[in-house]
This record gives structure tokens, C-alpha cells and sequence, in this order.
């Protein structure tokens, strides 16, 4: 049992000082306000719901700063795509473990306690399967192990290179499963998951429409379960092309309109939608899944907040291709696209009232929920994921209460967090994670291997 004391902390029915919150087997089992510290407790400023990651690919977090050097022509996210596929080629196992225990470490000194892997990288190079059909999973799981953070682990169905079945090449074989060995995958993911906490979920991430097809999509939906199910949807607009061409709607129209979507759903990016498409996604209960920095670095574009915010829709964000891992980054982003686009401020609240609460409160339960985690609020019951900050760091200091999620989300950076809990277990302290060091050192050594076969 652990107990925590808080100057103020943001509780759901509003900010409260002198807030004394235990923990019991991972979760808030007792929370008194209007307290006094007590010998043995863990003294914070301000306590938080701690935010989920809804969406990583851990492994590129090695290839942040290696593809902003333009080469003849125009660079893209289709061009970005292919030197993706060439640093594949090249990844280890061993790398592959140590790179994932460097992301997750970074996300919770950031802020995040737990995080949605949606992991596509199965094979060898070629696509020749390891002995265990699972064991890019099982080194994924080792990360989380190793920092402590919660995991959902997504094992994602990548059959097809490309819109109308066609065949995958390069980079795509490490990717490569048909629906048969996909079940056989997920099957051994969720026996290797039994070994990490009892918060852990398996759930299933078809890739995206181009990369599996109707049949395949129908066919694995009954192995979700009660998991989680996510899949990238209308991230391009060439994308988008391509789908209506094939299926005859645009991408999210189709799903929409052919698959079971509600609420078991995280919808990734879908920045091109229509005003009917973003009504739609918004009253279907899903949760998007916005990764503002990855999809200004790649130029996919805003996602058409303000309308689908105004239809009552869920939303969390994700650090994506990890190429900058900052929790107040990204919600300033997507703030921030969203002004840019419509030449105004204070654009993500529906009617009035704070911005920082909107949008950190928002991405708390909608990124909660894309992870089937029962947290995302500081609630008797809930997991005890959770993050204090330091008001007394400059760009904090002196703000009231209702403005302190204001100052967090804009003017504030990853420093201002000086404990993490993921599901009770107290991974960072005094804004350090403790196991940085050997972390740190089994990242430099798989790097400096992995650099030199580039």
C-alpha cells in the first residue's frame, strides 16, 4: 500500500487541496481531501490523472533526426515511408528491446503511464518468421517490463502492400501475416503477456483498409474479444483516393458503414474527413486517436477538431513514429494546427471555458479508453495512473488553479513532471525514471551496433 499527499489535486468534481490518495494492488483504494501529510507519504505539488500514449511505433523512436535531410524531388510521407522500410533491414531483436526500453522511458518522464504499441514488425528481414511467431511482441514486452509502464499491446494485421490486394514487397515482409498466422500471433502475444503486470491487454489492430481488405477485416474482428481494436484510417489524401477507387466510399465512410465500430474502437489520424464523416465518427463512440507532432512532421495535415469536438467525440493522442515524445507538445500541436487552420484562438473548446482543461481532461478519458484502462481520473476504483507536476517551476508559478492545465498545455515543458504511477507502480521520481541509467546505456550500445550496419 502506498499513500500520496498533494497540495491540490484535480479530482472529478473539481480541483482539491490537501489531498491524501492511497493505493492499493494498483489501484486508488481511498482519496480524503482537506488532509494533513503524515509520515511514509509521498509529498507532490499537484497530482494528476496520468495520460494514456494511445499510439506508438516504438522502434522508430532510433530514426528521430535521420530523415529531415531532403533529397531531389518532393519529400512526403510516402518518401518518409521508404526509408523506413531500409532501417528495417537492418533492426535486431536485441535493438528492437532496447529501443522500445528508451521510448517507454522517455513517455513517462513525459507524463504518459501507459501506452498503445501498435506493433507491425513481426518477421526477419525477408519476412522469414523467428521460431516464435511472437518474438518482436515478446521484446516489446521486455521494454515495458523493464520501465514499468502499462502496456496495450496491439499486434497488427498487415496482409497487402497496398489498396485492391496488392502484393507486399521491401520492408513490407517483416510486416506479412495472413489472417491465419495473424490468430496464431495474437494467441502467443497473449501467453507471453501473463508474465507482466495484471493491467497488461492484447488487443488487435487491423493496419489500415490498404493493408488488409473486407474479408480479412470481418475475419478478425471475433479475436478482439473485449480489447481493444485500432486502425489507421484516412491519413493521407492519396489514401483516401485509393480507398474510394477500391471500395467505392471514402475510408471512413466505409468503416463506418461496414464494420462494427463504437466504442472498443481508436480510429488513428483520420484527418481527412468529411463534415458527415466527422459527425459520424464522433456519435459512433470511438475514440481518435491524434498524434499531432508525427502528423506535422510527416505533413499529413489537422484533424477537423472543433466540429468533431462540438458532436460530443472522444479523442486521446499518441506519440506515433516518436520522433519528439512530449505530452504537453502534443497538445499544444493540436491546438495550435487547429488556429493555424482557422486563422483563430482558442479553438478546441466547444463553448466556453478553459483550453488546457479540454484538452488534457479530454485526451485523459479518451486515451483511457482506447486502451481498455479503467483510469484517466483520480476516482476511487480507478488504476493508479498518475503524474504530479511542480507548480513552482516558472512557467507554472503563481497560475490559479483553473489555469493550471492552461499553463501545462502552453507554456510549460516535460520538467515541469516530477513523479509517474502506472497502475500504482512509482516509476518516476524527483522527474527521473529509475531505471534511466541502465536503460540509457543498453540504448547507446544497440544504436552504435545498429549504425554500423546502416
Amino acid at each position: 500500500m502506498q499513500t500520496i499527499f498533494a497540495a491540490t489535486a484535480c479530482l472529478p468534481e473539481g480541483w482539491a487541496k490537501d489531498v491524501r490518495l492511497t493505493i492499493k494492488d494498483g489501484q486508488i483504494s481511498r482519496i480524503e481531501t482537506g488532509s494533513a501529510p503524515v509520515p511514509g507519504d509521498t509529498r507532490v505539488d499537484v497530482l494528476l490523472p496520468a495520460l494514456a500514449n494511445l499510439h506508438s511505433h516504438s522502434f522508430q523512436r532510433a530514426m528521430a533526426g535521420r530523415t529531415e535531410f531532403r533529397g531531389a524531388g518532393q519529400d512526403s510521407f510516402w518518401t518518409w515511408r521508404e526509408l523506413m522500410y531500409r532501417f528495417l533491414d537492418h533492426l535486431t531483436p536485441d535493438q528492437y528491446e532496447a529501443i522500445a526500453a528508451l521510448t517507454f522511458m522517455e513517455m513517462m518522464e513525459a507524463g504518459y503511464a501507459s501506452v498503445g504499441e501498435f506493433h507491425y514488425v513481426h518477421h526477419q528481414p525477408g519476412g522469414t518468421a523467428y521460431q516464435s511467431l511472437s518474438e518482436l511482441s515478446q521484446r516489446v514486452m521486455a521494454g515495458a517490463q523493464q520501465t514499468g509502464i502499462g502496456l496495450t499491446h496491439l499486434p497488427v494485421l498487415y496482409t497487402y502492400g497496398g489498396a485492391q490486394q496488392q502484393p507486399l514487397t521491401g520492408g513490407q515482409m517483416r510486416f506479412g501475416n495472413d489472417v491465419e498466422r495473424f490468430s496464431r500471433l495474437v494467441t502467443e502475444a497473449r501467453d507471453a503477456a501473463q508474465e507482466l503486470g495484471r493491467d497488461t491487454r492484447v488487443g488487435i489492430a487491423p493496419h489500415s483498409l490498404r493493408a488488409t481488405s473486407p474479408e480479412d477485416l470481418a475475419a478478425v474482428l471475433p479475436l478482439a474479444a473485449d480489447s481493444p481494436i485500432h486502425i489507421h484510417i484516412a491519413e493521407q489524401p492519396r489514401e483516401v483516393a485509393e480507398i474510394k477507387v477500391w471500395l467505392g466510399a471514402r475510408p471512413v465512410e466505409w468503416l463506418l458503414g461496414n464494420a462494427p465500430v463504437d466504442n472498443q474502437w481508436c480510429l488513428i489520424h483520420a484527418t481527412h474527413m468529411t463534415e458527415t464523416e466527422t459527425r459520424h465518427m464522433a456519435h459512433s463512440g470511438a475514440v481518435a486517436g491524434l498524434c499531432p507532432i508525427t502528423e506535422a512532421n510527416l505533413g499529413d495535415g489537422p484533424f477537423n477538431g472543433a466540429h468533431y469536438l462540438r458532436e460530443g467525440g472522444r479523442f486521446g493522442v499518441g506519440s506515433d513514429s516518436n520522433v519528439r515524445i512530449s505530452l504537453v507538445e502534443e497538445l499544444r500541436t493540436l491546438e495550435y494546427s487547429q488556429r493555424l487552420r482557422d486563422l483563430a484562438r482558442n479553438v478546441l473548446v466547444p463553448a466556453e471555458g478553459s483550453v488546457g482543461e479540454t484538452l488534457y481532461l479530454g485526451a485523459a478519458r479518451g486515451g483511457a479508453q482506447a486502451l481498455g484502462r479503467d483510469a484517466g481520473r483520480l476516482e476511487i476504483g480507478a488504476l493508479a495512473d498518475l503524474v504530479a507536476i511542480d507548480c513552482a517551476r516558472p512557467a507554472l508559478f503563481g497560475l490559479p488553479e483553473h489555469q493550471i492545465l492552461d499553463g501545462l498545455c502552453f507554456a510549460a515543458d516535460d520538467h515541469s513532471v516530477t513523479d509517474v504511477w502506472a497502475a500504482g507502480r512509482h516509476m518516476v521520481q524527483t522527474g527521473r525514471h529509475i531505471a534511466r541509467d541502465s536503460i540509457l546505456a543498453s540504448y547507446r550500445k544497440a544504436i552504435t551496433s545498429l549504425l554500423a550496419e546502416l
